[in-house]
């Protein structure tokens, strides 16, 4: 079985119950998870992509098809 480590991050304050420095995230099957220790409020989401490719924004031409 593998050990999921949770983190708390620094300064957060809860947005329910707007405690400081009780939120602890972690990732479990691709999905960022955020829980207060002090009244189980919880969030989930898609982990957004720290790089984006360079080349979204070019336009292709054409495609090259030797006969």
């Amino acid at each position: 079985m593998v050990s999921i480590k949770k983190r708390f991050i620094a300064e957060a304050r809860c947005p329910s119950c707007q405690q400081q420095d009780v939120l602890r995230w972690w990732i479990a099957s691709n999905i960022e998870w955020v829980e207060c220790v002090e009244c189980d409020f919880v969030q989930q989401r898609l982990p957004q992509s720290v790089e984006k490719s360079g080349h979204q924004e070019q336009t292709m031409i054409g495609i090259f098809r030797p006969d």
